[in-house]
């Protein structure tokens, strides 16, 4: 029975050549075998030119390639020139693509000091701040072409976009407003009930969901289903080309894409946060009947009587604010996506996340002009 052959390790021969370097490589070139390091190979030497040759029977992998380009790198530091014709083609080509790979990643550049830091944080954030101006504007003009020519407007869009948005958005609008006026309650009612106050409990549920509670938490939900819905929407357009093919058209992509959405979110909102209202104060009106005892026509009476016009104005104007900032962000991170997969999950996230944010920035705004304004 014959027996095979057993190849050593990774083995370098160097001889001198016409003044050149010639390093003849054998053995098992194996990447889970320590390989001949490139300085230990040269020992000292800096030859004007290398070739490099590979034996017979020689077995490789990434391991030679490796080596080849420790070679390449060195050569190229010291002036020195690289024969690899003698080299299996396959082993030249993998060569040059791992010298394209080093080339194409950029390297860490941690010579910037802090203020250097500084100045492009603030380059960066004026970029930015360019662009959301820019895209207002945009978004302003379209709402003035909608006002002066309302037949041109694509009013099939907009109500499918008005179905999505609103009626879809019920059942997670539903539990979210009824759990919310259920713990509004439960939580005052820890309070009231030692002073006597458990009626009270429909004067703090009403209030706070018709000025507060329904718009914002009808925001939030609706900043993380729809806005977070347009962005991968029109991020997914993006890089299909399908909004370069648009504008190639002559259509402007906001005029097409973005009003009608934002217009469905403007109109939907105020009505959301409506049957929001309903839910939250039916919320506490379970809690008040079950915990504290309170009939619901008791309840109802005191509802009614804890809030007026003013605080419905209030909350609706919210919503509808709120409604905007959804679809405003869901748009422009859509549009700023990057023209891949990976750049449509991030500007969907960005939306969810600036949306919010743009929400209870908003809400403290509106909370010190009314309080102003005493509405």
């Amino acid at each position: 029975m014959p027996v095979a052959e057993k190849i050593s390790n990774a083995q370098v021969h160097a001889r001198t050549e016409d003044g050149r370097l010639v390093l003849e490589l054998a053995g098992a070139w194996r990447i889970t075998d320590p390989r001949p390091s490139w300085a230990a190979t040269l020992g000292g030497l800096r030859p004007a030119a290398v070739r490099l040759v590979l034996r017979d029977k020689t077995q490789w992998d990434s391991s030679l390639v490796l080596f080849v380009h420790d070679a390449r790198q060195w050569c190229e530091a010291a002036g020195a020139s690289l024969e690899l014709d003698a080299l299996p083609s396959e082993v030249r080509r993998l060569a040059d693509r791992l010298v394209g790979a080093h080339q194409a990643r950029p390297m860490a550049d941690r010579s910037t000091n802090l203020i250097a830091m500084l100045g492009l944080a603030t380059e960066e954030v004026g970029d930015k701040t360019k662009g959301i101006s820019r895209f207002i504007g945009e978004c302003t003009l379209a709402a003035a072409r909608l006002v002066k020519r309302p037949g041109k407007f694509r009013w099939r869009d907009c109500v499918a976009e008005m179905q999505q948005c609103g009626a879809m958005a019920l059942p997670i609008v539903s539990l979210i407003s009824f759990l919310v006026g259920l713990t509004l309650a439960y939580t005052g009612a820890i309070i009231l009930r030692q002073f006597g106050g458990d009626i009270w409990v429909a004067d703090l549920i009403a209030v706070s969901m018709v000025r507060e509670m329904a718009a914002v938490m009808t925001g939030v939900v609706l900043a993380g289903r729809t806005g977070a819905a347009f962005a991968a929407e029109l991020g997914n357009m993006k890089a299909g080309e399908e909004i370069d093919a648009l504008e190639t058209f002559g259509i402007r992509p906001v005029d097409f894409l973005v009003i009608p959405r934002m217009l469905a979110l403007a109109l939907m909102m105020p009505l959301l946060a409506l049957y929001a209202n309903c839910l939250g104060i039916l919320g506490g009106m379970t809690v008040a009947a079950s915990i504290l005892s309170i009939p619901p026509t008791a309840y109802w009476v005191e509802t009614q009587a804890s809030i007026d016009l003013s605080d419905l104005s209030a909350g609706l104007i919210k919503a509808c604010t709120f409604g905007l900032i959804v679809g405003f962000t869901g748009c422009l991170r859509g549009l700023q996506a990057e023209r891949s997969a990976a750049g449509v999950g991030r500007a969907a996230t960005s939306a969810v996340v600036t949306a919010i944010l743009l929400i209870v920035v908003a809400d403290a705004v509106f909370a010190v002009v009314f309080n102003i304004l005493h509405i």
